[in-house]
């Protein structure tokens, strides 16, 4: 990786370092040492595999709207796009999303422009299907359920209206004509036509059931952690506590939810009962498993893979990137 690339995953290292050392100091090192202690780890292949089964689905979705858009690149280029992102999932301004977009230019000339609105394709249906899992789990934890259905509303009128392809058109139209955003038009209708094709009843619907079925197995392999620690948390309120903690982490817009996530997590958990040090040694575990577990196996693929792509990461401008 070029030098600005090690910059930006070492400041979120660095960052992630800080948020992991607040929570030791709340927690109590010496009791977060004897509940590290206590925990099985014979467990942690499994939690692991949960979150290799998250992989797999969200892989399943990115492969179906490549193919959806008409965007065949060979398979194997496929997976290295993919799972190359994961690299950056630690940095601010979401660069691991961008990266994919650059990487299909660079493999079969896919105009970024085409293939970006996979990515917020992606990320929407990401939310839905955690919204879907949050109604879920409310109704068995003890919040305010009008809330969470008003959010869950919330994400459906703007689903609505990113289909609706004749309002959409005219937003971008009247956008275009105010004079800092009209030489952004043409690429705006392009960008939309893409993301109209997959906002139809069908992809949306195959979209939605493959986020929810990837992130449920996100939300088990966290209720595996807590059920190993012997804490009362149900399947149900794991999956509202792990749902509703990367929908903050991901709304929060900090790289990888890094300080959000955890503190939702750890103060969720305490809420359903979990000990002080529990709740933060349970935090530890699934956001290794999870977060920088990504970035472990981002960064396997790119030094193991780079040599099918056409670029070297070392030459990558990111600034280009961003245009």
């Amino acid at each position: 990786m070029g030098v600005r690339w090690r910059k930006k995953v070492f400041l979120s290292l660095a960052f992630g370092a800080l948020v992991w050392i607040a929570l030791t100091i709340y927690a109590d090192l010496d009791d977060l040492i004897a509940a590290f202690a206590d925990f099985d780890w014979a467990w942690a292949p499994v939690i692991l595999a949960c979150t290799l089964i998250n992989y797999a689905f969200r892989y399943w979705k990115w492969e179906f709207y490549t193919a959806t858009l008409d965007i065949r690149p060979a398979r194997k280029d496929n997976l290295v796009i993919f799972f190359t992102a994961f690299t950056m999932a630690v940095t601010p301004g979401k660069f691991g999303e961008v990266l994919k977009s650059y990487l299909l230019k660079r493999v079969n000339g896919t105009p970024k422009r085409v293939s970006a609105p996979i990515v917020v394709a992606e990320r929407l249906t990401d939310f839905i299907g955690l919204v879907l899992l949050l109604i879920v789990g409310a109704y068995m934890f003890d919040i305010s359920r009008i809330a969470v259905i008003a959010f869950a509303i919330f994400f459906a009128l703007v689903t609505a209206l990113l289909a609706w392809r004749r309002g959409s058109l005219a937003v971008i139209e009247f956008l275009g004509r105010l004079p800092l955003l009209s030489r952004f038009n043409e690429h705006a209708r392009s960008a939309y036509e893409s993301m109209h094709v997959m906002l139809r009843p069908r992809p949306l619907l195959i979209a939605v059931v493959l986020s929810v079925i990837a992130w449920f197995f996100e939300c088990f392999g966290y209720w595996i952690v807590l059920h190993v620690f012997d804490t009362p948390p149900t399947v149900l309120k794991a999956t509202f506590i792990y749902a509703f903690s990367t929908v903050v982490g991901a709304v929060s817009m900090l790289p990888g939810g890094l300080g959000t996530t955890e503190g939702s997590l750890t103060g969720l958990a305490q809420l359903a009962g979990a000990s002080q040090d529990v709740a933060v040694a349970s935090t530890f575990i699934i956001r290794s498993a999870t977060l920088w577990f990504a970035v472990l196996i981002g960064i396997i693929v790119t030094f193991t893979f780079q040599h099918r792509l056409p670029v070297n990461f070392d030459d990558i401008d990111l600034d280009s990137m961003e245009n």
